[in-house]
């Protein structure tokens, strides 16, 4: 029986993955310490994207649509702990294998154009719903389906079966679609198809080892 492996100079201590959650977890820490003003600082709202504002006062600061996926949910209850848990147990499980993967640098660049292809989606939304110009969006959930996406475009390259990946990646997106959830599928969509588009790049380019 053949083994397919795929690995372009990974590594297997998990370098990246650990040193996300960790910026993560203590961006968080810093959320809860009352005035510093954290979350205000790398949360993310369509307006803040639109530059043609900031005659009426609003601050042009792109670069939110990146900051936000190290920040989360910190308002109290148990509901905000679940949100930054779910999101890091999630990014330990697969970042350590897409790290592995693809290499540290790959990862990385992974994670962050899945967490930006979130916002993306979250900004151009509001063009259809201008409600949400002012709705503000925070959480790594957009990078954490990206790499699903990734790994599942990937897995199924090599003719991995999928359908247990398939179902877990629909019922979590399912999810964000349930009034009164305060989550933002747009984001979701946004890391999917950006994680998707990656994985697919990665199976066209890169390099396969096959083992007997």
């Amino acid at each position: 029986m053949a083994v397919f492996a795929f690995r372009v100079r990974g590594t297997n201590t998990p370098v990246a993955t650990i040193g996300l959650v960790a910026v993560t977890v203590a961006v968080f820490l810093l959320q809860l310490v009352p005035g510093l003003g954290v979350t205000d600082a790398l949360l993310f709202a369509p307006i803040y994207a639109l530059g043609e504002l900031q005659a009426q006062g609003v601050p042009y600061e792109p670069w939110r649509m990146v900051t936000d996926i190290f920040a989360h949910s910190a308002g109290g209850g148990t509901f905000f702990f679940l949100h930054i848990l779910f999101n890091m147990y999630t990014l330990w499980i697969f970042g350590q294998v897409l790290e592995t993967m693809l290499g540290r640098a790959r990862f990385i660049a992974l994670y962050l154009l899945a967490g930006l292809g979130g916002s993306l989606l979250v900004f151009y939304w509001s063009f259809v719903d201008r409600s949400t110009i002012l709705t503000a969006v925070v959480g790594a959930s957009g990078a954490v389906f990206g790499l699903m996406a990734a790994y599942l475009v990937i897995q199924r390259h090599f003719g991995a079966d999928t359908r247990g990946m398939l179902v877990l990646v629909g019922i979590n997106l399912v999810l964000g679609f349930f009034p009164g959830t305060n989550i933002s599928w747009q984001a979701h969509v946004g890391g999917i198809i950006v994680g998707a588009v990656v994985g697919l790049i990665v199976t066209k380019t890169g390099r396969n080892s096959v083992r007997q």
